[in-house]
């Protein structure tokens, strides 16, 4: 999780010091060797009813080809199972956002505008149309810090397309197979766009947000996939999806998380599915949004290569790359939380043995967490719960009251954060050193490099399960919690999506 009212972690803005023509210049976020020169003679790709007349490059051949088959491509095993826990993770932060302020703002909103009744609101009992549904459960994904993310394209691809996905698979009746394929694609379309674009270093520099470009992207080919377009209906979407990208950084000054929510999760999951519905109606476009006059990269960084686009496309799937949160706390607190975990497996202690507690993070990151007045992101705090609680849930990491607690404020004293210029120069890896003293004199210390979660440390299916039921059983109970689980961890054995409808709904 990162500072998600306020400053942004380092994950969600830049540390680069490049100027506007030095970003121009990028071309080592090129990911394949050469641009296509503007002159280039672009091959017509079968299928295709451009209304300009305009043939497509090979870079969009490639990747609309790609998509459209995406449906009926077998996936393997393992992205099959890391896709599963994606979706897990997404609903349960869905559903623990149904009772957070973004999360309650989008339900009432849904409750008012829901139009025809297709597509599920998670957490509610309300029915209403995809593009309405898709808005509001992007916004109770994002509603705090808890969904993934995807460290290379500098966004959350899950808040937006498992939405998406969900929406627009309710509205045609897709299987689940074919919903994790949709879900799958997403996650590879979307953190290509801004990686290809230049990462955190283009979002430091142009103004612009990986943040809702890369989940706007993977949205649309989520929907696009559930609506089973077709190859020239696939480079219409893609159209109409770049002329809806939008979103600035400025989204990090929201100290409410509201706009934040809609910015990373719930716009894009709607301008996604609104995409894919107009297209999948009858709209035409440009063959090619990529490539000729006025095109998507001319606006946005005119040195990338469109190339990286399709990098190792069907051979590298993003959401192998993608992190899962272990802590629902914010994403500099990850480390020291797991270095105090170990620490308590390998030497057993109780708060009050602890005599003080040091915690060295990155100076940036140290800022981001140091006694902040948020729960969920005051490391100090969270450090205190952890030493009084031995663990940390959904539920204590947003206990405001709790900061004031007399024996919560006792442990809190004991911790010392240590900003380290050395950490720092480590990032975008992030690092913490926790050094346990207790008053016998015994000096316990652990550093973490990978934060449980990463794909270098990556969390089981039990782990994920586990953070899910976390957040679910208490606002669906117990038992529908387990189906529902259940239900998503077999979701290719499902005939029709909408069958997760009343494990999804309060009751």
């Amino acid at each position: 999780m990162n500072d998600d009212r306020n400053t942004g972690g380092p994950e969600e803005h830049g540390r680069g010091t490049l100027s506007r023509r030095s970003l121009l210049g990028l071309a080592g976020f090129a990911v394949a060797a050469a641009a296509l020169p503007p002159g280039a003679v672009r091959a017509k790709a079968s299928g295709s009813s451009s209304a300009t007349g305009q043939g497509v490059s090979p870079v969009m051949d490639k990747l609309s080809t790609y998509m459209s088959e995406a449906s009926e491509r077998t996936l393997p095993d393992d992205v099959t199972e890391k896709t599963k826990q994606h979706i897990l993770d997404t609903l349960a932060a869905m559903i623990s956002g149904s009772e957070l302020g973004p999360g309650r703002a989008a339900l009432q909103f849904a409750d008012v505008y829901g139009g025809k009744e297709i597509a599920t609101v998670v957490a509610s009992k309300t029915v209403c149309g995809p593009i309405e549904a898709a808005l509001t459960n992007g916004m109770l994904a994002h509603a705090d810090e808890t969904d993934d993310s995807h460290p290379p394209s500098q966004s959350h691809p899950g808040c937006a397309v498992v939405p998406a996905a969900l929406a627009t698979g309710e509205r045609f009746g897709i299987t689940g197979t074919h919903f994790l394929r949709a879900v799958a694609l997403g996650y590879d379309v979307g953190p290509r766009v801004t990686m290809t674009l230049g990462g955190q270093q283009f979002e430091a520099e142009s103004h612009w947000s990986t943040h809702s470009i890369s989940p706007l992207f993977g949205a649309a080919a989520a929907a696009g996939c559930a609506a089973s377009l077709k190859v020239a209906q696939m480079r219409f979407l893609l159209g109409y999806t770049a002329h809806q990208s939008s979103g600035l950084g400025a989204w990090n000054r929201d100290t409410e998380h509201i706009q934040k929510a809609f910015h990373f999760g719930g716009m894009t999951a709607r301008s996604g599915v609104t995409a894919a519905l107009l297209v999948q109606a009858g709209w035409t476009g440009v063959d090619d949004i990529f490539s000729g006059k006025d095109n998507f990269f001319a606006a946005y960084n005119p040195h990338a290569n469109p190339a990286g686009l399709v990098e190792a496309l069907g051979e590298r799937f993003e959401i192998t790359r993608t992190n899962i949160k272990k802590w629902a706390v914010g994403s500099p607190i990850q480390a020291a939380l797991d270095a105090l975990d170990i620490l308590r497996k390998q030497h057993p202690f109780e708060a009050n043995q602890v005599e003080q507690v040091s915690v060295q993070l990155a100076t940036d990151e140290a800022a981001i967490v140091n006694n902040r007045e948020i729960a969920d992101i005051c490391l100090q705090h969270m450090v205190a719960v952890m030493l009084l609680d031995k663990t940390v849930s959904f539920s204590s990491a947003h206990d405001k009251a709790r900061m004031k607690d007399p024996a919560t404020l006792q442990e809190r004293a004991k911790v010392k954060l240590i900003p380290d210029e050395q950490l720092e120069r480590l990032m975008p890896l992030r690092v913490a050193i926790v050094e346990v003293k207790l008053t016998d004199g015994t000096r316990l210390t652990q550093r973490v490099d990978n934060v449980r979660g990463t794909p270098e440390n990556p969390m089981p299916t039990d782990e994920v399960v586990s953070k899910a039921r976390d957040l679910i059983a208490p606002i669906l109970g117990t038992a529908q919690c387990a189906s529902l689980i259940d239900r998503v961890l077999n979701v290719d054995q499902v005939k029709d999506i909408r069958e997760l409808r009343p494990l999804l709904q309060r009751l």
